[in-house]
């Protein structure tokens, strides 16, 4: 299969080549697309052949289940058996945005959509492309982040085509993801509800609008959490990893800085090439074989834009232990701190 890649504009994107992905997804095809997080891998989520494919596709496990996107706050009625008042202030609040709902299933949706799961997680993405194809496709989209699974997440289309050059049909490159780490995860089918994976909109911004909002107890774990049924993508398996070691610093930043050089200085003198993964204000008191910026330190934002391209950049350098610098537990930092370590395995270095 020879995989097309077509460039579109953002803000505006081209009617005819939205047709053409769209006509790919109607026909049983999978295209990856931008989303306002990261690329997302589409399939027709109510068409078992096309959902079974992708998995085959992204090398993902059976029981690992999608996010089903939607271009319509309207949708959430074909696709879940139950919408209460919770989502619906959500939705409102929240839609489009990096919020993912999960809800009890409708009989409307197949099961290999949701994993045999009697609940299905759905968002409405805030991206012009994703929106139009969604909207021209005439179906509810099921798309996982489009990468081989357990990788790092594409926020470029070249890290799409890194993966998965050959295996779909094709790619639709609006340019760089402009928040870069996937939506949070809410299961609104326990109580209080509970932030399955977080993401791009903050816990303190949905207790706004709810009152009580708990993480799960894998989000913040610091081992291998043991998961029977995942509702959620990013819970059960090793996810965001390079394919160097990797290990994380955590700590004040002062002492995160001097075990970062500790460590670097000591790994080299035993041959390993290594790479450092820190803010810049870390990075000025630091020396490695490659090194790459998250940004200034505190600009949490900008960390989450560049975190999964960095880990690909330094894999492209050849590095075989990558050391992280870990980022504070608020706002966004909460989100970078669960991939961080879920791409460690957590190799975790307290200091």
């Amino acid at each position: 299969m020879k995989t097309i890649v077509l460039k579109v504009d953002p803000v505006n994107p081209e009617p005819e080549k939205i047709a053409l992905a769209a006509k790919k997804l109607r026909e049983g095809g999978l295209v990856a697309f931008p989303t306002e997080t990261v690329y997302g891998l589409g399939a027709d989520a109510l068409n078992p052949k096309a959902i079974l494919h992708l998995f085959e596709a992204k090398k993902r496990p059976p029981d690992n289940p999608p996010i089903v996107h939607i271009g319509d706050q309207g949708e959430l009625y074909l696709l879940a058996r139950e919408v209460p008042s919770e989502a619906k202030k959500l939705a409102e609040k929240f839609w489009p945005g990096p919020l993912t709902l999960v809800l009890k299933r409708s009989l409307s949706v197949p099961s290999i959509t949701t994993c045999g799961l009697e609940t299905i997680a759905i968002r409405m993405p805030k991206h012009e492309v994703a929106l139009a194809l969604i909207r021209r496709s005439g179906t509810p989209i099921a798309a996982p982040s489009a990468n081989l699974a357990g990788r790092p997440s594409p926020t470029r289309a070249e890290h799409v085509l890194q993966d998965l050059e050959g295996r779909i049909d094709l790619i639709l490159d609006a340019g760089p993801t402009p928040i870069g780490v996937e939506s949070t995860v809410l299961d609104l089918t326990v109580q209080p509800p509970q932030i399955l994976r977080p993401g791009g909109t903050p816990k303190e911004a949905l207790e706004e609008v709810l009152g009580e909002v708990v993480f799960h107890p894998s989000v913040l774990s610091e081992k291998e959490p043991k998961i029977e049924k995942a509702k959620s993508p990013g819970m059960k398996y090793r996810h965001y990893a390079p394919k160097a070691e990797m290990w994380v610093v955590e700590g004040e930043p002062q002492a995160v800085e001097e075990e970062l050089r500790r460590l670097s200085e000591e790994l080299r003198k035993k041959g390993k090439k290594v790479g450092i993964l820190a803010t810049e204000e870390t990075l000025s008191g630091c020396s490695a074989d490659a090194t790459c910026s998250l940004g200034r330190r505190g600009d949490l934002e900008e960390a989450a834009r560049r975190l999964f391209g960095a880990l690909r950049e330094l894999d492209t350098q050849g590095v075989e232990i990558i050391l992280a610098e870990g980022m504070p537990l608020k706002g966004l930092g909460v989100a970078l701190v669960n991939r961080l370590r879920k791409a460690s395995g957590y190799r975790i270095v307290k200091v």
